[in-house]
């Protein structure tokens, strides 16, 4: 009978009988596998030590070792090595003993070469699961590591001072406070991943998501029968959160009735399922996040004052993004190195007169807007420096109008011709927008009719072909 490819693994086995290392060989053999046979404990270890298995098919009984002393130093090399144990037909005892050493699963003699088999099939796919979400884990806490929340700023600083000393505290309650955009999530994530519970689960949602009834299923699960379309019964975010973190988006839009229910989860981690009877324990850690005044949602009776206090155990603000502006050029590196690896691109950075237009923006939509933006523009340049003309022209135009804003001339005593400065501000609207006379029109507040009256005053038709060519289409 010709043997299946030799692929599937490489299983040790250690057995001092003779006839059965030989049977295991040829039946592990014909199922795929490399097999290496040793005869004892000290034949065992130098095996292992020459080169690495898959699994390990281990007999309880050894001339100079016995099974346990031998799982205890395989142990001691390798936590995760599946092993399994063979055990004499009658003795339950050393079964026992072998599972709690650490052994994946054990048979009893006499076996049949099937059931070996079956069982080193089984144990190869619990330890690859294993490693693939140990991997996945690890893929994880790179993606959503502090790695991830950029700032040179000093309350950004401050943020990360205190984070640090939070991060060890795996069950401290965390408020994140801040504007919509300003990253509330993301931290969220850095401080689930960057902490004790990285390897738990974690869970979010968005108050705002669902209407009351809905949310409170979504959260606290439910019991079959309890409403019309519980036909299951159903665990909620709580319980599958369990060990790790649940992250609770919009906080201050929850209902005063769930309030309560959280109150009561925060304060003893126990909980009812919609339309059960019994008290359910779980181990899961909140981080809230809101961007409205608690504080005011308190005053006016629509938040409990004891639920806020009990979230802002450790309360973290996140200043928006105009308030900390010298943080935009390392987010925008960090964007376009995230957005060159998704769209396989090369852009080396941003030309000065395009960063000094993002830092002069007010950024509305905070971070998330900033890296909308760079997404945008990644998506539709073709070259390797980011330049203005690569901005989009409505974001060009409020760039331009926010840096306006923030300018005031001063009159001094020598004093100004109001013609002249009007003169020059249409000059430098239609040089920004290339001649786009509707887009010169908004840099200065004017519809089109009002800027043709003007270029037609100040003789302004022949200051660009562009402009004489009348552009003044979107």
């Amino acid at each position: 009978m010709e043997g299946k490819p030799i692929q599937r693994g490489s299983i040790l086995v250690v057995d001092d009988e003779k006839l059965i290392r030989w049977s295991l060989k040829e039946a592990l053999g014909q199922e795929g596998y490399k097999v290496t046979l040793a005869e004892d404990g000290k034949s065992a270890l130098e095996a292992l030590e020459s080169e690495p298995f898959d699994a390990v098919l281990l007999d309880f009984k050894l001339p100079d070792l016995n099974g346990l002393e031998l799982l205890t130093k395989l142990r001691e090399r390798d936590k995760e090595l599946p092993v399994v144990m063979i055990t004499s037909h009658s003795s339950v005892e050393h079964a026992v003993q072998a599972m709690r050493a650490g052994a994946n699963d054990y048979v009893a003699k006499p076996f049949r070469t099937e059931d070996i088999a079956l069982r080193v099939e089984r144990v190869l796919e619990t330890g690859r699961l294993r490693k693939e979400i140990q991997h996945l884990r690890q893929e994880q806490i790179a993606r959503f590591g502090f790695g991830r929340v950029i700032g040179k700023s000093e309350s950004m600083q401050a943020i990360f001072k205190l984070v640090e000393r939070v991060l060890p505290l795996g069950d401290a309650t965390i408020l994140i406070q801040g504007e919509s955009g300003t990253g509330k999530d993301v931290l969220a994530k850095a401080i689930h991943y960057g902490g004790p519970r990285a390897s738990g689960p974690y869970m979010n949602i968005t108050c705002t998501a669902l209407p009351e009834t809905l949310l409170e299923s979504e959260l606290f699960g439910h019991e079959k029968g309890s409403f019309t379309d519980a036909k299951t019964q159903k665990k909620g975010l709580f319980e599958v959160a369990n060990g790790g973190s649940i992250f609770l988006d919009e906080i201050g839009d929850m209902s005063l009735y769930l309030q309560s229910k959280l109150l009561r989860f925060l304060e003893d981690k126990t909980f009812r399922r919609v339309g059960g009877q019994k008290d359910n324990v779980v181990d899961a850690r909140v981080i809230a996040a809101t961007n409205r005044d608690l504080k005011k949602l308190v005053e006016k009776g629509q938040f409990r004052e004891d639920l806020y206090f009990r979230l802002k155990v450790i309360p973290i603000v996140l200043p928006p993004l105009r308030d900390r502006i010298d943080d935009v050029p390392l987010l925008v590196d960090y964007f376009i190195g995230e957005y060159n690896k998704e769209f396989k691109k090369n852009v080396k950075g941003v030309a000065p007169a395009l960063m000094k237009r993002l830092m002069e923006y007010h950024w509305p939509g905070n971070v998330r807007e900033l890296r909308n933006t760079i997404e945008r523009v990644m998506i539709l340049t073709s070259c390797d420096i980011l330049g203005q003309e690569d901005l989009p022209l409505e974001l060009l135009d409020e760039v331009n109008h926010t840096a306006a804003e923030g300018q005031v001339l001063k009159l001094t005593a020598k004093g100004v011709r109001i013609e002249a400065l009007e003169r020059d501000l249409v000059v430098q609207a239609l040089k920004l927008s290339h001649g786009n006379q509707t887009r010169a029109g908004r840099l200065l507040g004017l519809n089109r009719d009002q800027i043709r009256y003007r270029i037609e005053k100040f003789n302004l038709k022949t200051l660009d072909p562009v402009a004489s060519s009348d552009a003044n289409s979107e």
